[in-house]
């Protein structure tokens, strides 16, 4: 019975195969058997191994020209795409990565570090498979895109970027389910797919970019991707099997952290990169933007001279960003400007920029430093403030007026400014005593505070202590110390509140030539740490102040607090009677 079984089947199977070569089907079945021992040797898992021999069983049973069949092919074309066990050795020398970051980026130190760590970590623990997911936060142009490239090369791993700015659909994450028609899987499978490894290194930009719709929340989507302890089972809609993404290093970028939802930055490790100082600039032009521009324009370091001097007057003033792609800008038209020189006149053969010429190339200067007042000022206070084009100086106006009491505020003031200013106010209302001002200045005194460039929105919880001052010397008549500047909060009972962005006003404020910076007190450690990284160059004097009494004592010029008889003339309705009884007597 047995032997009758077996020949019948092998009857059986020999006409199906007849059938199939009268078809014209018979090169579908071989394909089809190659596809089957591919995807057995890429060493998917149990689950993927069913799901695709599944398939392959209804495909053979399907006419190869009908449009299910065709979705089924594609689908089995991408699983035997997709890499399943292929995995990129590290190249776990801790001196070569340190040496390839080194070269390729300039400054990034906590960066830098923070991979060093990882490395390390990955050479001494050879069960260590997880990878961090790193978020790389800091204004345009400072080097996060690069960055991560450079991780890349020097761990030795493919790099796959992802680009999510304006990404609104969740199925750009999760791919689509194939009942749709051209049905694809998301951008996670199909980097993987691009990486042919699995443990590439995958950058995900402008992770601060994404919108949300009907659609979907593409945010939502990332957060299976971006949890370590999720990873390792994504689930793609369109794949609709497991697939392992524990051994791929996410590494995402964004330019504000108030951009990225909790969720997911509560899943990543955030290494915040500051804008470069002029030096570090410096240093960058000479060593990285020159060459690379050179060699581009096929020119040599002899026939195009920038001396370090010209490249400082190019730094300061047609350059105003925290990163260093204008600066390339602006020197890649100083390299075209010398070309056309050298083939104008074939007698010259070298060009030498001076300033005479960087004046005829890049026209007058775009950004002049604000010159800060020499002189000591009564209502005249200068404030640090933080943008995303580095630090810079916000002089704060107060002026003050006989009226009935009102402020004024102007100079595009957002809501946490306006209530810096009344917090001051209240501040100063408590302390009109020991100021020596008259209490009744709030309904007898008008206070206009204006900060100038109006045109440009100014908000942020940092030019508290600017304000304040600046009222207490406008009501005092006690000018402010020239070269002073500050950055702080207040509160009501007059405490200075610690603030950020304290690398790039520090650096604001040596550039404008201050000799004296006020920080909270709060801020100490960081501030001591900045100094480390900046070296021995800064040499302004820096006062940690804990109060606003603090503040008052060193930036005011006469101490406010050793005055007992007040400066404000405080006596006009008494002129008055004065002159009505003299009227009367006549």
């Amino acid at each position: 019975t047995q032997v009758e079984k077996n020949q019948r089947e092998y009857y059986l199977t020999e006409q199906i195969k007849a059938i199939q070569k009268e078809l014209g089907r018979e090169d579908q079945q071989g394909e089809l058997a190659q596809i089957r021992e591919k995807i057995k040797a890429l060493k998917p898992t149990k689950e993927a191994l069913e799901k695709v021999d599944k398939e392959i069983k209804r495909l053979e049973q399907m006419p190869p020209l009908s449009s299910e069949a065709v979705v089924s092919r594609h689908y089995i074309d991408w699983i035997a795409s997709l890499p399943w066990s292929k995995e990129s050795k590290d190249r776990i020398s801790l001196e070569q990565a340190e040496r390839v970051l080194n070269a390729q980026h300039a400054g990034l130190k906590k960066a830098k570090e923070r991979i060093i760590e990882f490395l390390a970590a990955k050479k001494f623990s050879k069960t260590l498979h997880r990878s961090p997911i790193i978020c790389l936060v800091g204004p345009p142009g400072v080097g996060k895109t690069s960055l991560a490239h450079s991780i890349a090369q020097s761990l030795g791993r493919e790099f796959v970027r992802i680009a999510l700015g304006g990404i609104k659909d969740e199925a750009e994450i999760r791919g689509h389910r194939r009942t749709y028609i051209g049905a694809l899987p998301g951008k996670i499978i199909q980097s993987m797919k691009k990486a042919s490894t699995i443990n590439p290194v995958i950058l995900l930009d402008e992770i601060d970019k994404m919108a949300m719709d009907v659609h979907g929340d593409p945010a939502s989507a990332l957060l299976e991707v971006l949890d370590p302890e999720q990873n390792k089972g994504f689930v793609d809609h369109f794949l609709d099997i497991e697939y392992d993404l524990s051994r791929v290093m996410f590494i995402t970028t964004a330019n504000h952290i108030e951009g990225i939802p909790y969720p997911l930055f509560d899943r990543m490790e955030v290494i915040p990169l500051a804008g470069y100082t002029t030096p570090e600039k410096l240093d960058i032009a000479r060593n990285f933007l020159i060459p690379k521009n050179l060699k581009e324009y096929g020119l040599t370091a002899r026939q195009c001279k920038i001396s370090p001097e010209i490249l400082s007057a190019v730094i300061n003033d047609y350059t105003k960003e925290a990163g260093v792609r204008q600066l390339e800008r602006v020197l890649t038209k100083i390299m075209r400007k010398t070309i056309q020189v050298l083939l104008k006149d074939k007698a010259i053969s070298a060009v030498t920029v001076t300033p005479t010429l960087i004046k005829e190339w890049l026209g007058n200067p775009l950004f002049k430093r604000q010159q800060l007042e020499k002189e000591e000022m009564v209502g005249l206070a200068t404030g640090l403030a933080w943008t995303e084009l580095g630090g810079d100086v916000l002089e704060t106006e107060v002026s003050v007026v006989p009226g009935k009491g009102t402020l004024t505020l102007t100079g595009q003031l957002g809501e946490v400014m306006q209530e810096s200013a009344q917090a001051a106010l209240s501040y100063i209302r408590s302390k009109t005593h020991e100021l020596g001002i008259s209490s009744k200045f709030n309904s007898t005194k008008d206070i206009h505070i204006h900060l100038p460039e109006g045109a440009t929105p100014k908000d942020g919880p940092s030019a508290g202590i600017t304000m304040c001052t600046a009222l207490v010397s406008a009501l005092t008549k006690n000018p402010i110390k020239p070269h002073v500047a500050m950055t702080g909060e207040i509160t009501l009972r007059g405490r200075v509140i610690g603030v950020g962005g304290l690398k790039e006003k520090l650096l604001a404020a040596k550039q404008h030539a201050s000799k004296i910076i006020i920080v909270p007190k709060e801020n100490e450690d960081d501030v001591k740490e900045i100094l480390k990284d900046l070296g021995q160059a800064f040499d302004c004097e820096i006062i940690f102040a804990s109060t606003m009494d603090d503040v008052l004592k060193t930036a005011l010029k006469n101490d406010p607090f050793d005055q007992k008889k007040s400066k404000e003339i405080s006596t006009p309705v008494k002129a008055k009677k004065s002159v009505r009884s003299v009227k009367k007597r006549k």
